[in-house]
């Protein structure tokens, strides 16, 4: 008998039958003798549209006053698939129970609407579970030590998911998904994209964190640090299909670089369409002003991805750096408000249309020239900067010049 832990999308609750299909699926887990815990998203498009309400209401939600309002909402959403899930569990004749996050507890930090998770109290859970029920629990929220509800970002469930493995030593966390796996890059995009029966873990992170939807980065940050044995694989295939083929199907994250993963250089190509630009124009180059400028970013618990500072001229340098589209607006008032009157900068400017696409590969790190020959293709299709209008192409470009359509050797 092995602790399994389940994880569903929105897509997969996204209707009564959908559930009633999940349900059956966890069933069939169940009666083969395995302790089962699930943790559900939100039924598709119900957090968009409790947000979208919040919205109407008010256009400015960015106070920490009303960003304590909007978990209060956002995590309605998994308390109704968690209880709908119980109910249909039920039905299936299997004993169930539905927790919040705060019932386990889940316990996190204060950082409303980007929760982080600190501690998970698993005895509750392991009681129910040694009287033969199935637990669920709901993704992406949590309890901060003021007794307040939070979540954890978009995406959110999935790091619910792997945390509450990782709190329990589960034998394995299957993320369950509207795909069959990951794919070499999204196939909406090039249709000759292939899918990879095995990911090394620091691939997965890599592709997370540039922009595969696949899964949230902080699961995966999660399932590395606690070695959570993790599997992707689709919902959507028939529920009743034997264990042992769908425990082999999806695609394996692992944490053993095999002989054969140095041959392939290149993985995978992530993207990310919500990026905006930021530059601080004509700032005093001295040591400490990217803690000026970056300081009361950070502060506004805003993320910053990727960070470039210009060649000084005269004692002066330009400071560019990408945040997500969403915090674009907040992130230029605060440089506006505070950065530039203490800094002394000459301009402030930014971009909304732009895009990243990096190519993602174990084997880049003893193959030269992988960088020249990414390069070259972007040129061939006459790519300068990656301008948003230009990411598919870019994507299908190098996706040919890596040749990754092509089967493993």
């Amino acid at each position: 008998m092995a602790l399994i832990v389940h994880k569903y999308g929105g897509t997969s609750m996204g209707s009564t039958e959908r559930i009633r299909n999940v349900a059956k699926r966890v069933a069939k887990w169940a009666r083969a003798g395995h302790q089962m815990v699930v943790v559900p998203s939100a039924m598709s498009g119900e957090t968009n549209r409790l947000l979208g309400l919040a919205k109407e209401l008010s256009p400015d939600l960015t106070t920490p006053e009303l960003q304590r309002e909007l978990d209060m909402i956002a995590s309605t959403g998994e308390q109704v698939s968690v209880g709908l899930l119980a109910i249909a569990l039920q039905a299936e004749g299997m004993r169930s129970v539905s927790y919040t996050g705060w019932q386990v507890p889940i316990e996190t930090d204060s950082s409303f609407t980007k929760a982080r998770i600190q501690r998970i109290d698993d005895q509750r859970v392991r009681a129910d579970l040694a009287e033969g029920k199935v637990v669920i629990i709901t993704g992406f929220q949590g309890i901060d030590p003021d007794g307040h509800i939070t979540t954890l970002g978009r995406g959110g469930s999935d790091t619910s998911a792997v945390a509450v493995a990782a709190a329990m030593k589960a034998d394995e966390c299957l993320i369950f998904t509207d795909v069959d796996g990951v794919y070499t890059t999204d196939p909406r995009i090039v249709a000759e994209a292939r899918r990879l029966h095995t990911i090394s873990f620091e691939e997965m992170l890599e592709m997370a964190s540039l922009g595969s939807k696949v899964l949230q980065i902080r699961s995966v940050e999660f399932a590395g640090k606690y070695r959570v044995p993790m599997r992707v694989l689709s919902s959507f295939t028939p529920w009743d299909i034997a264990i042992d083929e769908e425990a082999k199907s999806g695609t394996l994250i692992t944490y053993e670089e095999d002989e054969k993963m140095e041959q392939a250089v290149v993985s995978g190509i992530a993207f990310n369409r919500d990026e905006a630009k930021v530059s601080v124009l004509g700032v005093p180059d001295k040591p400490g002003i990217a803690y000026q400028i970056l300081g009361p970013v950070a502060e506004a618990n805003i993320d910053v991805d990727v960070i470039i500072q210009n060649v000084s001229h005269e004692g002066k340098t330009d400071f560019s750096f990408t945040v997500h589209r969403n915090d674009y607006a907040r992130t230029m008032e605060l440089l506006k408000s505070t950065v530039i009157p203490k800094t002394g900068a000459a301009a402030l400017s930014g971009d909304t249309k732009i895009c990243k696409v990096s190519i993602v590969g174990i084997g880049m790190r003893s193959h030269v020239g992988v960088a020249s020959k990414m390069f070259a293709a972007l040129s061939e299709e006459g790519i300068n900067v990656i301008d948003e209008k230009y990411m598919e192409l870019a994507v299908r470009a190098l996706h040919k010049a890596f040749e990754m359509d092509l089967p493993p050797a």
